[in-house]
């Protein structure tokens, strides 16, 4: 256990928590559930939070990944966006669509659509199972490839153009960008990276490396988080990801004088300040 008076000091990322994209979709959902409207649905998890999905559900707010209910009156677009085909048929369907997507998220559709129009291979870099990245390949045509952090490139043609996941690090995209340039003739770069989540990367960074130990926080399902679960392992300082407060465990602090806390951006001011305050009861102070 540690010794209260220890006085361990906690340092909170500023930017840790929800961005404005996130924000937006859930002050929607949360507004639609106070006019106590029924038949009220998410196109799968509006955010990848568990405890938010959770507390949506009680208000009567449920998620699906199917565009066809019969008691739907509301359908909400999540903040990662859906394919095409599948807003065609919910356009379709009869009830009110609201759409939720990240603005960030609708700019990097735009911009990938665009590419396509003007005759340009385009390349989505980001992890092809992420909801937003299989929304992004229907907007970008037949002529698409998607690549991960440090895949090999299959050969390209001679005019190449770049959209990135949101939620992506910079350094990402310098390394395809180097790639890209020993193949290609041309090439056009739309950097879609969310101002917010390289703020939060590099704040993140900045704490870890002089904290004994980083808790991470936020669901295990969130991209964002768990690259900077990984950012923070790499640096390298002992790091601990948690979806909520009942996971931390005492024996993490032993010997620990500063304790850094950051936060994806579907994490909510709740968790985190929960998790603030459980390290101050077992003997840390706000720094």
């Amino acid at each position: 256990m540690v010794d209260e008076r220890s006085g361990i000091e906690i340092v909170v990322v500023e930017s840790a928590g929800f961005c404005f994209g996130v924000k937006r979709a859930i002050d929607i959902a949360f507004d639609l559930a106070r006019k106590d409207r029924r038949g009220i649905y998410t196109f799968g998890p509006i955010i990848h939070n568990p405890q938010v999905i959770e507390k949506l559900r009680d208000k009567g707010v449920f998620s699906t990944e199917d565009v066809y209910q019969d008691d739907a009156k509301v359908m909400i677009i999540r903040t990662h966006g859906i394919p095409l085909d599948l807003m065609e048929k919910a356009s379709k369907m009869g009830y009110e669509i609201v759409d939720a997507t990240c603005p960030f998220v609708k700019k990097a559709q735009h911009y990938a659509k665009l590419l396509s129009e003007e005759g340009y291979q385009v390349i989505i870099l980001g992890d092809r199972d992420h909801p937003e990245v299989k929304g992004l390949v229907s907007y970008a045509g037949g002529d698409v490839l998607v690549i991960g952090d440090k895949e090999i490139l299959p050969e390209l043609k001679h005019r190449v153009g770049i959209v990135v996941q949101t939620t992506q690090p910079v350094e990402n995209l310098k390394r395809l960008m180097g790639k890209v340039m020993e193949q290609s003739k041309e090439m056009k770069v739309y950097n879609t990276i969310c101002n917010s989540t390289a703020q939060r990367l590099a704040e993140t960074a900045q704490i870890a490396g002089r904290v004994g130990v980083m808790v991470v926080v936020g669901g295990r399902n969130s991209a964002n988080t768990t690259q900077l679960a990984n950012l923070c392992s790499s640096v390298p300082v002992r790091t601990y990801h948690i979806e909520t407060a009942a996971e931390l465990k005492l024996e993490w602090f032993k010997d620990c004088r500063k304790v850094g806390i950051t936060a994806g951006a579907s994490t909510p001011d709740w968790i985190i300040n929960d998790v603030r305050e459980m390290i101050k009861d077992i003997g840390g102070r706000q720094g």
